[in-house]
């Protein structure tokens, strides 16, 4: 497919549909207009201007009529109340109307228009810059949407009519998804007052004008026009953010609710009493005391109960709602069992991590730590299915701002759990050869620093060592030191994402098929000081006591001065791993919102390489520079 885009040369107005009633999505849109539904703190209509501006506008419309007092008041007090005209309509004109009456503005560019009920990834410039060369007096963005699909496409690829029955002489079939793209002319087409602009389509096309399309389908789109639809959306914006949880800053009280699945709670959110709250979104202003809130939206006053599959949105073959976020490519499926759940794991038959990570898990399980527990396995299609842990990580939990004595007592539960990983646990390897075979050795560190400056130095940020050379020989330093101090067995991403917490705040391991032999300091400095959550200090070294004080309990043989001795070269690995995955899993495997946790992971590297620049001077440099 031609790589067409939009032109500094090529001016465009842009024009925004936001007059209508909402009604499919009442109850909702009684309180809020549909333009204004907010996505993870921000209205519809701001996701909509901040991607229109980005292609630099002359000028920028909108329609308004229903509680257009509303959408006029919040446009008042946005970034954008001197970038936007509004054009009011009493009554309602429809879509072709509302271009019509807005003809002071468009009729002087070319003109892009947009439903402000869509989200999409569909990239803009690509279609203004295609209509630009393609000589049409209208381009529809079409995809393939068998739910939608209406609009016959001709083997020119021009729109040829809307299908009005089955029969259509084997035409395409797509669907429009609310965006298209206009020559002035167009508006010649339109009547004065209400009207329809599927009639001008029609006007045009029989005046011999040409109305091309451009196929846009295969990323993501949704027309928000019900509740599972814009709940759907929500989802998916969460899991293109690696969440499963949003908290506005003004909503209150979450810390002390049950969560589990996806949990949004918008803008003035008041969360009272004992509340379990379960794939649940609060719309601006609600309020939930006492009970159970599962798949549903809620309102001011108001509950829309939800089908768990519907929000979701992603499903296997077979019905299976996906679930997970994370670095993974691994699949996993919460499967229905009556009224029971299961979580089946599905890896690629290539996956070399599969039997081991069985393995792993029965011999966990088998000395009490708490992992899940496995229900059946297929060794020939390597999957899994496993005891549903549900969807809350320690990673979420804390998003919700617990209050800290219930922070630091999961994080006294969870070390408790790596203290008996790295004692009583490691005590019992010879049970486990596959594992004994695995250490971190010098040659394992060196892979991680390589890995750092191959995915991020040079990847992310395209930076280049003062001197190569001495930084290579410092690398080679940190992985003997790191290698030289005694080993236990350690899970090797012990981060907050890997720990799940199920009900009464217990929390169980996950993701451990990485575990080594290895410094037990590579899991404390994972866990402590981890990027994706900040410790405050002073928690950060009582933790630090608890752990040493756990470990001496175990055994008087431990040696609190050369753990502590291993905690800094450790913590320097980890970073630069850290840091390493981060560029490797956005640029590599197209997650990118693992961008946003590299703020921390380079403050962190900063500091930990301060405290070591003596020694790693060409390192603490390096991390000068990426900052």
């Amino acid at each position: 497919m031609t790589n067409i885009s939009l032109q500094s040369n090529q001016q465009i107005t842009a024009f925004i549909l936001a007059a209508g009633f909402g009604e499919r999505l009442r109850p909702l849109t009684n309180h809020i207009p549909k333009p204004l539904m907010p996505i993870l703190g921000k209205p519809l209509l701001q996701h909509l201007l901040d991607k229109i501006e980005g292609l630099a506008p002359t000028a920028v419309g909108i329609n308004l009529h229903y509680k257009h007092d509303v959408l006029e008041e919040w446009i008042r007090h946005s970034s954008f109340r001197d970038k936007v005209a509004l054009y009011h309509e009493d009554p309602i004109l429809g879509t072709g109307g509302a271009l019509k009456n807005a003809v002071d503005m468009l009729g002087k560019n070319t003109f892009l228009v947009h439903n402000s009920d869509i989200v999409s990834d569909i990239d803009l410039s690509r279609l203004i810059g295609f209509h630009f060369s393609s000589g049409n007096i209208a381009t529809l963005a079409l995809h393939d949407c068998p739910a939608f699909n209406n609009v016959l496409v001709d083997d020119d690829n021009c729109y040829a009519g809307i299908a009005k029955n089955t029969g259509h002489s084997g035409k395409k079939l797509h669907a429009f998804t609310g965006i298209a793209v206009y020559e002035p002319a167009f508006l010649d087409f339109l009547p004065e007052g209400a009207s329809h602009v599927v009639d001008a389509w029609t006007k045009a096309l029989s005046a011999g004008h040409r109305i091309g399309v451009l196929d846009v389908s295969g990323g993501y789109w949704s027309d928000i026009g019900t509740p599972a639809a814009y709940a759907s959306a929500i989802v998916h914006e969460l899991r293109s953010d690696g969440e499963t949880i949003y908290v506005h800053p003004t909503a209150h009280g979450c810390g002390s609710a049950e969560i589990d699945g996806f949990v949004v709670l918008e803008h003035d959110c008041l969360i009272t009493g004992p509340v379990s709250l379960r794939n649940c979104i609060a719309l601006p202003g609600a309020a939930a005391g006492r009970g159970v809130f599962e798949n549903c939206l809620l309102g001011p006053g108001f509950t829309v109960n939800l089908d768990e599959r519907e929000m979701h949105g992603q499903t296997s073959s077979e019905g299976h709602i996906h679930i997970g976020t994370g670095g993974s490519d691994r699949s996993y499926y919460r499967v229905q069992n009556g009224k029971d759940t299961t979580v089946l794991m599905r890896c690629s038959t290539s996956d070399i991590d599969f039997d081991r990570h069985i393995a792993y898990t029965c011999f966990f399980s088998r000395y009490g730590l708490p992992v899940p527990q496995i229900i059946s396995v297929d060794h020939e299609k390597k999957e899994a299915v496993f005891e549903d842990l549900g969807n809350l990580s320690f990673y979420s939990l804390l998003k919700c701002r617990p209050d800290p004595g219930r922070i630091e007592t999961l994080y006294k539960k969870i070390l408790d759990m790596i203290v008996k990983l790295h004692t009583e646990i490691t005590d019992h390897i010879v049970e486990m050869p596959i594992l004994t075979e695995r250490s971190f050795d010098y040659d394992h560190f060196r892979w991680e620093t390589s890995y750092f400056h191959n995915n991020f130095v040079s990847g992310i940020k395209g930076a280049v060592a003062d001197d190569p050379v001495a930084l290579d020989a410092e690398f080679h330093r940190l992985a003997v030191s790191a290698g030289s101090f005694p080993v236990t067995i350690i899970h090797r991403d012990l981060q907050s994402q890997n720990i799940m917490v199920t009900r009464g705040d217990v929390p169980r391991l996950i993701d451990y098929q990485g575990a080594r032999l290895a410094p037990p300091a590579y899991d404390i400095a994972s866990f402590l000081w981890d990027p994706y959550y900040r410790p405050p200090d002073m928690l950060r070294e009582r933790l630090l006591d608890y752990y040493i004080s756990g470990m001496k309990k175990y055994s008087a043989a431990f040696d609190e001065a050369l753990f502590r001795e291993s905690l800094l070269p450790c913590r320097l690995q980890r970073h630069m791993q850290a840091l390493g995955a981060y560029g490797f899993l956005a640029v590599v495997k197209g997650k990118r919102y693992f961008l946003k946790h590299i703020d921390e992971g380079l403050r962190l590297l900063k500091e930990e390489s301060g405290l070591a620049r003596n020694e790693y001077p060409e390192l603490y440099k390096l991390a000068g520079k990426l900052c």
